[in-house]
């Protein structure tokens, strides 16, 4: 197994503009993708670093904007990271990330950042066509609350329902911690199996019902 973390958007228009993160609570999720960031430096994983750009004058992402800007956080500790910048919301359309990847011979990645909800599930959903196993941070992630002619559903209930519907297949969801303890170990993550969820699942209705 060769893995390398992927740090998706931790951009200030996730703190101060106009999609704050709104769970979990963005710094805890800041000091969790930090923790992670150091944890490759110590280990020597392939670390990349996004960032989502629109062009000057757009609402959000606007390059050269403060919104644009990487959390300082995130940015001192980029130094070697690969740089991707994308427009889209999966980090691998567009840009050269999957051949990064393939030329660094990793094979699983690690995606903390933002948001559940848009790019890290669009990323993960990328992973999968091109092989590639897939960890998400549950609480190096997160959501923002959400309403529109399909309904309203609020920030926590997105974050974790998603991360129910990855960790069923398209990714293995764990917290950092755990994350960490795997990486000092050299060790996989538990795969995600969509028998078994869905197999939990009807239990767990029966018992309700």
């Amino acid at each position: 197994m060769r893995r390398a973390l992927i740090v998706i958007d931790v951009q200030q228009e996730y703190f101060d503009g106009a999609l704050p993160i709104q769970y979990p609570p963005r710094d805890d999720s800041l000091a969790n993708i930090v923790r992670a960031l150091d944890t490759a430096e110590q280990h020597g994983l392939p670390t990349v670093v996004v960032r989502h750009e629109y062009p000057a004058g757009a609402p959000v992402f606007a390059a050269g904007s403060p919104g644009w800007a990487l959390h300082p956080d995130v940015e001192k500790r980029a130094a070697t990271a690969h740089r991707v910048t994308k427009s889209n919301s999966s980090a691998f359309a567009g840009t050269d990330l999957a051949d990064w990847l393939a030329d660094n011979t990793v094979d699983t990645i690690t995606i903390a950042g933002y948001m559940t909800n848009n790019c890290d599930l669009a990323t993960a959903a990328s992973a999968e066509e091109l092989g590639l196993a897939t960890e998400i941070l549950s609480d190096a992630t997160g959501a923002i609350h959400l309403s529109n002619s399909a309904g309203t559903v609020d920030a926590q209930q997105l974050h974790e329902t998603l991360l129910v519907l990855l960790n069923s297949n398209f990714a293995s969801v764990a917290t950092t911690d755990q994350w960490i303890a795997a990486v000092h170990d050299g060790r996989p993550l538990p795969a995600p199996d969509l028998g078994a969820s869905a197999a939990l699942g009807r239990l767990r209705a029966s018992e309700q019902g």
